[in-house]
């Protein structure tokens, strides 16, 4: 589908505009938060962006030769009543933070989930991943989407990380940020206290634990708690949780990297819970 049939809007050529300017300013954190909007970039964030989320969908920008190459993106945002806007590949270049856009690019709106409504909507045995310190946004977004691969039921981002509505971390989402509940800006006590007020068992995935994964007690609703790439969970954090894990190192490595323990403690979790019939 070509734009000749998508909802016809002055094509934006300019990319000194006024329109250019907000939604390439999307890339500051204070922007963002003030507006409550964030940047999808590529063909990937948008195409799930329009699939999953069309109504935190406010406007797509896209140039004609990626509107030849990505149909399907054109008619479901069509189909969903969005706007969609012809750009030159300037002015999309102007927009987008990375210097590769590949021709598209959605504004979207935050979810703006608080945690108890994220907590009340939980299934009986929900897995819950918790990030607590993480600062670098690649890891941010590669343990979304590794929470969202292993059926993770929510995500919850503490006020000491990374957004995760920064372009980096919603392209290291690879879409999945769109895919699962994500509640971010809250601060790790008050996620832990909640988390302990419902039943819902706090571990700890730390290098310091006792435990290891393949002996944790994986059965009900559960939280993966996970600390700084640096330094882990501060022991003051590791205390106010149910179980400290580790997942065990059988080569020379010396540890894994935040993503991968996250990853591989999820898909324990949901391999406990496809046994449990799920």
């Amino acid at each position: 589908m070509s734009l000749d049939r998508a909802p016809r809007h002055p094509a934006l050529t300019n990319p000194r505009s006024d329109r250019v300017r907000s939604v390439r300013a999307l890339s500051r954190r204070s922007v963002r938060s003030r507006t409550g909007l964030f940047l999808a970039e590529g063909p990937q964030s948008v195409r799930e962006a329009v699939t999953h989320r069309a109504d935190h969908v406010r406007d797509v920008y896209v140039t004609p030769e990626a509107a030849e190459r990505h149909t399907g993106i054109i008619e479901r945002a069509t189909s969903a009543g969005l706007h969609v806007h012809e750009t030159s590949p300037d002015v999309l270049a102007a927009m987008a933070e990375t210097e590769t856009p590949q021709g598209i690019v959605a504004v979207c709106r935050n979810a703006a989930l608080t945690l108890e409504d994220a907590l009340d909507a939980l299934p009986p045995d929900a897995v819950v991943c918790v990030l607590t310190h993480v600062r670098d946004p690649g890891n941010a977004g590669t343990v979304i989407r590794g929470a969202d691969a292993a059926g993770a039921d929510l995500v919850v981002v503490s006020d000491a990380s990374v957004d995760v509505y920064a372009p980096k971390v919603v392209r290291s989402t690879a879409g999945s940020i769109f895919h699962l509940p994500v509640v971010v800006g809250v601060p790790v006590e008050q996620i832990l206290g909640a988390l302990g007020a419902r039943g819902i068992r706090r571990l700890a995935a730390d290098g310091a634990g006792t435990t290891l994964l393949p002996d944790a007690d994986l059965e009900g609703p559960h939280a993966w708690v996970m600390g700084n790439e640096a330094w882990g969970l501060p022991e003051e954090l590791r205390a106010r949780c149910d179980d400290v894990v580790r997942v065990p190192i059988h080569g020379l490595a010396e540890s894994l990297n935040l993503a991968m323990a996250a990853t591989l403690c999820l898909y324990a979790s949901a391999g406990a819970r496809h046994r449990g019939g799920r």
